[in-house]
């Protein structure tokens, strides 16, 4: 399973929800939430992304990231598509929780879950 600290999707979902768009759920250098418009870095890069917790390549090294996001998601890099406004994102949204990926070769799961203690 993979984490996203509600903390740092909060922000990606009222980007997503503002521009009244969708949200991206990406794996490729990292594994990571964008909105699918968005603010970007004077680099082009999106301003507001939401990484899974030990999926960062700016602070995980790549040999760690790279294993977690493998042994999760498998090998092949993605993106897919949610409506920020689903069941789950609104509650992250409306709360304090984490959002919790769980994956099979054919289908992604998530679910709320209260923030682990010390994690902010």
């Amino acid at each position: 399973m993979l984490r996203f600290k509600g903390a740092d999707l909060r922000p990606v979902l009222t980007e997503a929800i503002t521009n009244q768009c969708r949200i991206i759920l990406a794996k490729d250098q990292g594994v990571y939430f964008l909105p699918e418009q968005g603010e970007r870095t004077p680099e082009g890069r999106y301003q507001r992304l939401a990484y899974a917790v030990g999926c960062n390549p700016d602070i995980d090294p790549f040999d760690d990231w790279w294993t977690l996001a493998y042994t999760e998601l498998g090998g092949d890099d993605f993106g897919e598509f949610f409506d920020p406004l689903e069941a789950v994102f609104a509650h992250i949204l409306n709360s304090e929780d984490d959002l919790e990926l769980s994956a099979t070769p054919t289908h992604l799961s998530f679910q709320a879950v209260p923030p682990k203690p010390g994690n902010g």
